[in-house]
């Protein structure tokens, strides 16, 4: 929960990537910070380019999470 009482919420897209929505910071083991806003898509399947972040790849390999 952020300072203000926003709560972060993850959904779990069938077939696709994590939906951060809510105070987002995601923060590199070295203490890097990578972004930082209300937002964001997590890849789950491995194929994307812009990792940690989703960029579709998802789509192109066919990634199934049933």
């Amino acid at each position: 929960m952020s300072d203000d009482g926003e709560r972060l919420v993850i959904v779990a897209k069938a077939n696709g990537a994590l939906l951060l929505r809510g105070p987002v910071r995601v923060v590199t083991e070295d203490g890097r910070v990578l972004y930082e806003g209300t937002a964001r898509a997590l890849c789950r399947c491995g194929a994307s380019r812009e990792r940690p972040f989703c960029d579709g790849s998802h789509h192109v390999i066919g990634f199934r999470t049933d």
